[in-house]
């Protein structure tokens, strides 16, 4: 499996950004899809993810201001990132966990900032 992460980069407080990511090799029918996002110094933590049966969830401080979908013929996630803060300044990372097993894509910078 490998997951190929695609946008990011740098923009003002209050803007937006969408990171999105596509899965591909052997993918089961029942898998979880999302972004993880690690600041430094700081340890790698969920953002949000969403599942196979469309299940969202968010970590609280991006629930009122992130939006996540999936495409599920083509394996894709996406991650829409509004009302940025500083404090989201982070590597996002792609996640997909399917059976025991958890795939990472490359990791994308995401940067707020004036």
């Amino acid at each position: 499996v490998q997951l190929q992460a695609s946008g990011g980069g740098l923009v003002q407080p209050g803007g937006s950004l969408r990171v999105s990511c596509t899965a591909s090799g052997t993918i089961f029918n029942i898998n979880t899809m999302g972004w993880y996002h690690q600041a430094p110094g700081k340890q790698r933590e969920s953002v949000a993810s969403m599942t196979t049966s469309g299940n969202a969830n968010f970590t609280d401080s991006v629930r009122s201001r992130f939006t996540i979908w999936r495409e599920h013929g083509k394996n894709a996630v996406n991650l829409q990132m509004n009302k940025l803060k500083s404090e989201d300044t982070a590597v996002y990372y792609c996640n997909l966990h399917q059976g025991l097993d958890n795939y990472w894509g490359q990791g994308t910078l995401v940067t707020v900032s004036s």
